[in-house]
């Protein structure tokens, strides 16, 4: 896998840092300004810059693009990408809605290139071994899915200031940044539910600031919360009629697993030691596109259209404004 980068924010910084010491190549940046892009070039090796995206997207140097721009922008910029027959890991949100999440994924199968929704906790061998735990619970009753993350950004909301991450106009808010990794692992593990609400808590301009997903399957509930007004311990609950599986980390980080049955028994249900999920992430796309695996690629872009559903119907049934 050879990568173009889109963006050099935090999140691209961090894509970088984490995929520095693999056979991973970074062949060219592109951003809107080249004064920004070059400092991040310089530091980790990438021999181009670009500022303009048709020209960025016509070279031959890489064969994959990686997507960090503010929400609103992913679904465009992903298709132009993809329609260049470049294959695409497009960072969360994956877009703004399901039919656009729809419209990608039909023109990667036209294109023969690979999709990818780039949210860490999908690529973990923990997460994937935790499905197989599933039945130790027997029925499952009530999930509980927690993700509260206090923004730094949040103070200057207070203030009247709005930055992306609360601009509805953008796509911000606690839903789309924060608990969609807790919409991820929930509909990962159980798909579809049958129906979806949102209690939002709404700041001065309507975005969500904070809010609670419950998601209704037939037999269960599982409550998703996600915060970026304030902060608390994250995790997860899985709670059946046998025993409990609980995990001590921020869903997106799936590791502390525990399995606790009726009679105060526990087990230890982590399989390995993931320091850094994102390095993991772009591990397993690479091993996919590498191997040109597009029944796998094809299987996690179908978990991330639930995902899509799922935003999607929690934000009108908040009546949020975007």
């Amino acid at each position: 896998m050879r990568l173009g980068i889109v963006g050099n924010g935090s999140i691209v910084q961090s894509a970088l840092q984490s995929i520095k010491d693999t056979d991973i190549e970074v062949n060219a940046l592109w951003c809107r300004n080249a004064e920004k892009g070059k400092p991040l070039a310089d530091e980790y090796g990438i021999p181009a810059v670009y500022t303009e995206y048709d020209e960025f997207l016509c070279s031959d140097a890489f064969d994959t693009v990686y997507i960090g721009l503010i929400n609103s922008l992913h679904y465009a910029y992903a298709k132009e990408a993809l329609l260049a027959g470049k294959n695409v890991i497009c960072e969360k949100p994956f877009t703004l809605t399901e039919a656009e999440a729809k419209e990608l994924h039909m023109i990667a199968m036209d294109r023969d290139v690979l999709l990818f929704a780039a949210i860490m906790s999908r690529y973990s061998a923990n997460y994937e071994a935790l499905q197989e735990h599933l039945d130790k619970v027997g029925d499952v009753r009530i999930v509980r899915c927690y993700y509260s993350q206090y923004s730094r950004r949040y103070p200057a909301y207070r203030e009247g200031n709005v930055l992306p991450a609360f601009d509805p106009k953008l796509a911000g808010g606690a839903l789309m940044d924060i608990n969609v990794y807790c919409i991820h692992f929930v509909t990962g593990l159980f798909g579809k539910p049958q129906q979806v609400h949102y209690y939002a808590n709404k700041g001065f301009n309507g975005i969500d600031t904070s809010g609670i997903a419950v998601l209704e399957y037939e037999d269960f509930k599982a409550v998703c919360t996600g915060a970026k007004d304030c902060s608390a311990e994250n995790g997860a609950v899985i709670q059946g009629t046998n025993g409990t599986i609980t995990m001590a980390s921020r869903p997106g980080m799936i590791k502390n697993l525990t399995y606790t049955a009726l009679d105060g028994t526990t087990e230890a249900l982590d399989i390995a030691e993931e320091a850094n999920p994102m390095r993991t992430e772009f591990l397993r796309i690479r091993d996919c596109i590498d191997g040109q695996e597009f029944r796998k690629a094809n299987a996690w872009m179908l978990q991330s259209l639930t995902v899509m559903h799922v935003l999607e119907k929690a934000r009108k049934d908040a009546d949020l404004p975007f």
